[in-house]
């Protein structure tokens, strides 16, 4: 690897260069330590000249049970940058003469979790978390007493959690520019992610917690503070970003944001949510729920910029290790593969944003007249989508919309190529006139689409995620034998 300026040379120190060796902290993960570098670390000053500076205060992070797993340590020091500038920093690779373990050298080690919390995963996840911090911008996870929270207010219920707005006193860590000293952001609204009987499912909720952000500015992933705990209940608390918009399908109706939500606010929105996927999707992480009411708008009314986040990540998992056994969602959202039985997938998520993307353009959410029953998955299975009307729709978008729900997953567009594909729909000028006319038909119509929104839902077409093995349970049986569902023969008679 070349060096450029200010890089720092990457190297093997021997354990010996280390005195006023103190523990700082310990979890499953790592032991952490502060000491004294004697010779300290190489820096590439200026082109060709290289000097070293001595008697250098570092951090030790000693890798547990490390010592047969040089790759690991490896990839785990990639993570961490050689340039003297960044906010952590690594130095090299060292070894325990004891226990044989590897240790990476750093500039710096965060450790805010003075707290607690009674469940050693949790403060295992806590140190873990905070030991990933890579930039000085990245958001400082964190353990929370509930006593700091004030104002707290229900905004909202779901099938796994319940929703609060509240007022953090103390506010989250962030630090001073390029700076050495942190600071809170003081009487910090957020929402407090209420999980019933967490106390008994910890896995599921740390699960959960890493899939969110601790990104302050650029993620579309919504943004995480940390975990607090209700002292009634027990029942455990993720602290998140307070997206006051609320969810997509309630923002649209609000403060008569549809008479403003023109076809390059309609690509905006759909670029900040394909944005988020394509982050899960490199984590190798699928979301498995995603729907409008999942993905949350930054500001209640349309600002120059609109800023959304995907949020409840809940039923998000590795791709290739998901629980097969039950699945829950919104029938609508959820991919043909997917109710036939199929593993849940990257593609399948892509489906979900063709569904999104038909809610986007017409502002109406999918089978909105259609009873959500064992029909209509069935349906949904056989290629059944939603009615489009072609003149209010640009024929590049209805394309690209299209690919999305294709009933064969490998048609289906990746996450990286749908926001490509977004891009170009927003810019090319050879798509230009298309969404003039779709702009033109949209400002003409805004009166009775809101109509129609309102008076023509089934009372049946349920948009919040439940478990559907019921309706999907003998789906391969009315696909195999060539018949309908019991229901819908019914329904027929």
């Amino acid at each position: 690897m070349q060096l450029k300026i200010n890089d720092i040379v990457f190297e093997w120190i021997p354990y010996i260069q280390f005195y006023e060796v103190k523990e700082t902290n310990k979890n499953s993960f790592a032991t952490t330590y502060s000491a004294i570098w004697r010779e300290g670390p190489i820096d590439n000053i200026y082109k060709y000249k290289y000097r070293r500076n001595p008697n250098k205060n570092v951090f030790l992070k000693q890798l547990h049970n490390s010592h047969n797993l040089t790759q690991f340590v490896i990839n785990e020091a990639k993570k961490y940058s050689t340039n003297s500038s960044s906010f952590l920093v690594i130095y090299g690779i060292s070894q325990n003469p004891d226990t044989k373990d590897y240790i990476l050298v750093q500039n710096k080690l965060i450790n805010f979790n003075n707290y607690i919390t009674g469940s050693e995963k949790i403060d295992n996840a806590i140190q873990e978390i905070q030991l990933k911090i890579l930039k000085y911008d990245d958001l400082i996870f964190e353990w929370v007493p509930y006593s700091q929270f004030d104002k707290i207010k229900k905004i909202g219920k779901g099938g796994f959690a319940t929703i609060y707005s509240a007022i953090w006193r103390d506010g989250p860590l962030y630090l001073e520019s390029q700076g050495e000293n942190y600071k809170r952001d003081s009487f910090k609204e957020v929402a407090l992610k209420c999980l019933e009987n967490s106390q008994n499912h910890i896995n599921e909720l740390l699960k959960e917690v890493k899939a969110y952000s601790t990104k302050p500015t650029h993620s579309s992933i919504l943004k995480v503070y940390g975990i607090s705990q209700e002292p009634c209940t027990k029942n455990y608390i993720i602290i998140l970003h307070y997206a006051a918009g609320g969810s997509f399908d309630h923002w649209v109706n609000i403060n008569e944001n549809y008479k403003n939500f023109n076809w390059k606010k309609k690509i905006q929105a759909l670029l900040y949510i394909a944005s988020g996927l394509r982050e899960l999707h490199d984590e190798q992480i699928v979301h498995r729920d995603l729907h409008t009411r999942n993905i949350l708008f930054n500001n209640p009314s349309i600002k120059p910029y609109i800023k959304i986040y995907i949020s409840d990540m809940g039923l998000c998992g590795e791709v290739g290790n998901l629980d097969k056994t039950k699945f829950y969602g919104v029938i609508p959202y959820v991919a043909p593969e997917v109710l036939r039985g199929k593993l849940y997938t990257k593609a399948a998520d892509i489906y979900s944003f063709g569904m999104i993307m038909y809610f986007v353009a017409t502002e109406r959410q999918p089978f909105d007249n259609r009873a959500h029953d064992c029909c209509l998955t069935l349906d949904i299975y056989n290629g059944i989508r939603p009615e489009i009307n072609e003149k209010a729709i640009p024929r590049c978008y209805i394309n690209l919309m299209k690919n999305c729900w294709d009933s064969n997953p490998k048609n289906r567009p990746d996450a990286t190529v749908l926001s490509r594909a977004l891009s170009s729909i927003s810019i090319n000028n050879l798509y230009k006139a298309e969404i003039e006319e779709a702009e033109k038909h949209r400002i003409l119509h805004l009166s009775s689409s809101k109509v129609d929104r309102q008076v023509n839902t089934h009372p049946q077409a349920i948009y919040t995620s439940r478990l559907l093995n019921p309706f999907t349970e003998n789906l391969p049986k009315y696909i195999d034998d060539n018949s309908e569902c019991l229901d819908c023969a019914i329904l027929d008679e």
